[in-house]
């Protein structure tokens, strides 16, 4: 199990998530949420499942061109039931354009139980902030 997403995020490095597998448009993240994580219902907090969910989506669109970073421009989410204990997320790369990357991911808690699905539309950025295509990607808020 690796901490190391080849970049420092420190909001993911607090969360403690684990980078399982990170290839050929999937990615797979692991998760076990800290009782600060938590929310009132002492289970993990939505906030910390979508930021799992925002990362495993990312890592997908990134496996296929790991030279380049991502900005999240659009994520949906929907809860399904509690999510508890070690959780596992898995990610993959729906559609991709020279820009763009379309990718889906969903929790499972340790029982191989369905907990949260999103979808999520991200922009290709070159290290440093230039897209593809040459703009400037300031607008959009960084991922990865």
């Amino acid at each position: 199990m690796s901490l190391d997403f080849g970049v420092d995020v420190p909001f993911v490095r607090h969360l403690g998530f684990e980078l399982l597998r990170f290839e050929g448009g999937e990615s797979e993240l692991g998760y076990e949420a800290l009782p600060e994580h938590f929310n009132s219902h002492s289970v993990t907090h939505g906030g910390a499942s979508m930021t799992l969910l925002d990362v495993t989506m990312a890592r997908a669109a990134r496996s296929v061109q790991k030279d380049m970073g991502v900005v999240t421009i659009e994520m949906k989410t929907s809860f399904l039931q509690p999510a508890k204990g070690r959780l596992t997320a898995r990610g993959r790369l729906l559609h991709r354009t020279q820009t763009m990357a379309f990718t889906e991911a969903s929790i499972f808690d340790a029982q191989g139980r369905l907990c949260a699905h999103a979808t999520g539309t991200f922009r290709y950025v070159r290290r440093g902030g230039a897209t593809p295509d040459g703009t400037d990607s300031t607008g959009p808020i960084a991922t990865d």
